[in-house]
């Protein structure tokens, strides 16, 4: 494996067994701590519009801030891949997509974007491979569409919902997808999808068995404003230290501690 973690990488590292480490940076000094850590992949998530921006939802978020904190970020890291969001409205039809994702690779220095959505993100996905870019997809619970979705609940519980949410992961694969993202859906679904697809999975809130986990920085040190989701962990307590307590986060994803039961649905 290169010194560079490469998109490669992620799909070797599904073939070994080995769980990826994913946290979301917005600045350059925690970029550069949770490199130095050992997590392998920094999103930059729309996420920001929140634990840093103080909105109460993703959609303010632009793609000029996705921009201007995937470039600070990009100026920290030294091995982890860099991934940045497609925020709200930017990927409305695939050359939108594209022009906001070029954007994101050369203002920003992302080396992959991540899209919401499903079947109907096919097209887009596809138009970005075909330039070369490349996607992470996500399904389950989606942030963008949380005013559809109707509050931030639990995905894919309904056989129907899980076998759409099954057939979704298998389109976005076809399209050129090289990495998912499932969020809030039971264990039971993201392991099955996990299975049926050669492309990683990222959990975030849907268990154990996904290739790998993330988490928003600020909920894995604590700073959750309010109640934490239930997959959440503080990795803080105890640790003594932030270097310590992302150090922590990284063994535990690695070696299949996190998350347990209790942090899954």
């Amino acid at each position: 494996m290169s010194k560079f973690l490469t998109v490669a990488d992620l799909k070797q590292l599904k073939q070994t067994g080995e769980k990826i480490a994913c946290l979301t940076a917005y600045d350059a000094t925690f970029a550069k701590t949770l490199d130095a850590a050992g997590v392998d992949i920094l999103l930059v998530g729309d996420s920001l519009g929140m634990v840093i921006q103080g909105q109460s939802t993703t959609l303010p978020v632009t793609l000029d801030y996705m921009v201007y904190h995937t470039a600070c970020v990009n100026r920290g890291r030294e091995r982890a891949l860099l991934i940045a969001d497609l925020p709200f409205m930017t990927c409305w039809s695939p050359e939108a997509a594209l022009q906001s994702a070029a954007r994101l690779i050369q203002q920003g220095g992302a080396e992959m974007v991540k899209l919401e959505g499903g079947r109907h993100r096919r097209d887009a996905i596809r138009l970005l491979v075909q330039e070369g870019i490349p996607v992470c997809g996500h399904l389950g619970l989606l942030p963008q569409s949380i005013h559809r979705l109707g509050g931030y609940k639990v995905q894919g519980v309904a056989p129907h919902d899980a076998e759409k949410l099954l057939e979704e992961a298998c389109l976005l694969e076809e399209a050129g997808a090289e990495l998912l993202v499932l969020e809030c859906i039971p264990a039971t679904l993201a392991r099955a999808i996990t299975m049926e697809i050669t492309i990683p999975t990222i959990g975030i809130g849907a268990g154990p068995d996904c290739d790998g986990q993330v988490l928003v920085l600020y909920d894995m040190l604590g700073l959750t404003i309010g109640k934490p989701p239930r997959f959440v962990k503080d990795f803080l307590a105890g640790a003594g230290d932030i270097n310590s307590a992302v150090s922590a986060y990284v063994a535990a994803v690695k070696s299949g501690q996190f998350p347990s039961p209790q942090h899954s649905y």
